[in-house]
């Protein structure tokens, strides 16, 4: 499994309906995407649930790399950069991935926590600490899936997870979901990923 996610900063002033009219009419274009396990149309939007910023920011899980790199030189990721200009692209290896008791409802929101590992510490040790954090997280009330990810090269974790509902302020930066396209969500590997 691998983790995805872009995110396109726009102007204070801009219209946000423009990108939920963005999602309305393309969103459903990747709802039976071949190798694709889900992707969270998210948005930030200034002032709306803390946020200071306006900005795009899907979020992906990949249940197969090829389907990732295929997307990523295929059309549809064409009208992203047309449209916006080509995005960084950041990508995780998938540590663990876990439905939680709100699968069944559509999501509302995600987050996203970014944590570096320090430096003196012993990786194994805090990724499994981490990873206990999200089977824990993942019976909560309102988690739809909850889905940590590794960063080798800077040594990162992001945490990522769907809900159903309102977001807790301790899980990160939050987005508002406009769409859920969830065509290989059965096909993502429950549990850890090694």
């Amino acid at each position: 499994m691998h983790a995805m996610q872009y995110e396109i900063a726009l102007p204070a002033d801009y219209d946000m309906e423009i990108i939920r009219q963005r999602v309305r009419s393309k969103g459903h274009l990747l709802d039976d995407f071949d190798g694709l396990g889900l992707k969270a149309y998210g948005i930030r939007e200034r002032d709306t649930g803390g946020s200071p910023v306006n900005a795009y920011a899907p979020f992906y899980l990949w249940a197969d790399p090829q389907a990732m790199n295929r997307f990523l030189t295929g059309g549809g990721f064409r009208g992203v950069v047309r449209d916006f200009g080509r995005p960084v692209v950041q990508h995780w290896q998938g540590l663990f991935h876990r439905p939680g008791p709100a699968r069944g409802t559509p999501p509302s929101a995600f987050s996203r926590r970014i944590t570096r590992l320090p430096q003196d510490a012993d990786p194994a040790t805090v990724i499994a600490d981490a990873l206990a954090g999200h089977e824990e997280l993942a019976g909560t009330d309102g988690v739809h899936t909850t889905a940590p990810a590794l960063d080798p090269r800077h040594w990162e974790l992001v945490h990522f997870t769907l809900w159903a509902d309102a977001v807790p302020d301790a899980a990160g930066v939050r987005h508002q979901v406009l769409h859920l396209s969830a065509p290989g969500a059965g096909q993502l590997a429950t549990g850890r990923q090694w």
